[in-house]
């Protein structure tokens, strides 16, 4: 809402107005940007231009949806759904993301895995081997070395501790 009262304001009419993008008719002055930039950093957002940083971005929502707010079991790899979803080659968004990022798309994926698995213990309405499948995992195993590797405790011990600490998505 903040972005279509913004881009009213400068007299710009939009096509699309959805999560991180804008699809705007005309062409925008360079100090209707300024004024655009600055009036969304007023409402804690920002405007990017820098095409790689876009295509970043796009890549960390892809994943944070998929991981966190999608309860499809995925059966295609990570890497298929990015570029098919960005429409670039996969080999490309990895060593884009990696050299932006300075951590590779599988880590960050891994990272998001283990903040939604924490989120799913704590619920505590499935069982590990269930929390395994959803997050398809080969199997319990897989899922508790990862967990254990990146966390230090075992998904059952996690679930035993009284102060859970999980990490907020944006400062995965």
């Amino acid at each position: 809402m903040a972005v279509k009262i913004e881009l009213q304001k400068l007299g710009l009419h939009f096509i699309v107005v959805e999560l991180g993008e804008v699809d705007v008719m005309e062409e925008i002055t360079p100090e209707q940007r300024a004024n655009l930039r600055a009036s969304l950093a007023i409402s804690g957002l920002e405007l990017m231009d820098d095409k790689k940083a876009i295509i970043i971005e796009k890549i960390k929502t892809a994943i944070i949806e998929l991981v966190h707010y999608s309860d499809e079991i995925n059966k295609v790899s990570f890497s298929s759904i990015l570029s098919q979803k960005l429409n670039l080659d996969y080999t490309y968004l990895s060593n884009l993301f990696s050299q932006v990022q300075g951590t590779t798309i599988e880590q960050f994926i891994i990272l998001h895995k283990i903040e939604r698995i924490k989120e799913l213990i704590m619920y505590d309405e499935l069982n590990i081997s269930e929390i395994a499948w959803k997050m398809n995992y080969s199997s319990v195993a897989h899922l508790s070395n990862q967990f254990k590797k990146m966390t230090g405790l075992t998904p059952s011990h996690f679930r035993l501790l009284k102060d859970k600490r999980r990490s907020p998505i944006e400062d995965i």
